[in-house]
């Protein structure tokens, strides 16, 4: 129960973080391993393990298929047994056990992608499409404005006051003014200050160059006013309100795509993984420095491996490998 609840503690860090991060579960084994049904771990996106699976090549092939599951935002059943006999399905990976030890496991993989925040200022109709269609699409949808109007933003996860809302709460999000004339200054002042990702204000180009030279007389330094995104949202020659709040969530997404495909791209040799993790030149599959099984000296190179088959591999036809 101890390391379940550390376990939870763990992914609600990476949460709140807006981090993407893996779950791994032992769903099936055959004795002799060290994992057994109902282990878990989290794999973060420097291929880190919290929690355990088991060790040896286990651990490696889990590292493995961890990043290529956040890459490609889709979960995967990790088969690891003696002899790769089984038939090639859809959605499931077949490893041969390289530990000498035998038995055989079944991992599930599952990708946790963050949940994205959406704040949006005002309560015009450009911000109740964009509340629907944000929710819709699986944001966190919460709506600031001078008049709380629960029945026309019922989407919406939150709903606050404008003088009631405090942005150091609400830091690093995606942000989008549509305030349409009503509270404009204030409204941008304050999204402003949550340091977003994105932040974007729905108005004309002569509105919105008055209303950022407004602010900028109020002493907003010019760094923060030239990150307001505007005109909002893509090009899409958007007329309606539901069009413009497409355009805008349009370019939300693709932002943060970007960032987390950047994030989650990773592979085996990037340099960006932990520094711990080293690639096994046998099974290609990463190995942690602290805990390999094997450690030996080739050629002026410390070589880690994650279990006596691939150790054994090595030592019979070195210059094969390396």
């Amino acid at each position: 129960m101890h390391n379940y609840l550390t376990l939870l503690k763990n992914l609600e860090f990476y949460q709140k973080k807006q981090e993407a991060i893996v779950m791994a579960s032992i769903v099936r084994r055959e004795a002799p391993t060290s994992g057994k049904p109902g282990d878990k771990a989290l794999i973060t996106q420097s291929g880190e393990i919290k929690g355990w699976i088991g060790g040896g090549c286990t651990r490696g092939i889990v590292i493995k298929e961890a990043l290529a599951a956040l890459e490609e935002r889709a979960p995967r059943l990790v088969r690891i047994q003696t002899a790769l006999d089984a038939p090639e399905q859809s959605g499931v990976k077949n490893y041969k056990m390289t530990c000498m030890s035998g038995g055989s496991l079944e991992v599930y993989i599952e990708p946790i992608m963050p949940t994205l925040e959406l704040k949006i200022f005002g309560r015009s109709h450009i911000a109740k499409a964009l509340c629907e269609l944000g929710a819709l699409s699986g944001f966190r949808v919460t709506v600031i404005s001078d008049l709380i109007e629960e029945e026309m933003f019922s989407k919406a996860s939150k709903r606050e006051m404008l003088n009631a809302f405090d942005p150091t709460l609400h830091l690093n999000e995606y942000v989008v003014v549509c305030t349409q004339g009503e509270g404009d200054e204030e409204s941008l002042a304050s999204a402003i200050k949550t340091d977003p990702k994105y932040l974007s204000f729905v108005a004309s180009s002569r509105k919105a160059n008055a209303v950022l030279m407004a602010l900028k007389r109020k002493e907003v330094p010019h760094a923060q006013l030239i990150k307001v995104k505007t005109p909002a949202g893509l090009d899409i020659n958007a007329k309606t309100p539901a069009e413009v709040a497409i355009s805008i969530l349009a370019e939300i997404i693709q932002l943060s795509r970007k960032k987390t495909d950047e994030m989650t791209s990773l592979k085996p040799s990037d340099p960006n993984l932990s520094s711990d993790l080293y690639i096994n030149p046998v099974c290609k599959i990463p190995v942690s420095k602290s805990t390999a099984k094997h450690v030996v000296q080739y050629d002026g190179e410390q070589i880690y491996f994650c279990c006596d088959g691939c150790y054994t591999s090595f030592q019979k036809e070195p210059s094969a490998y390396v």
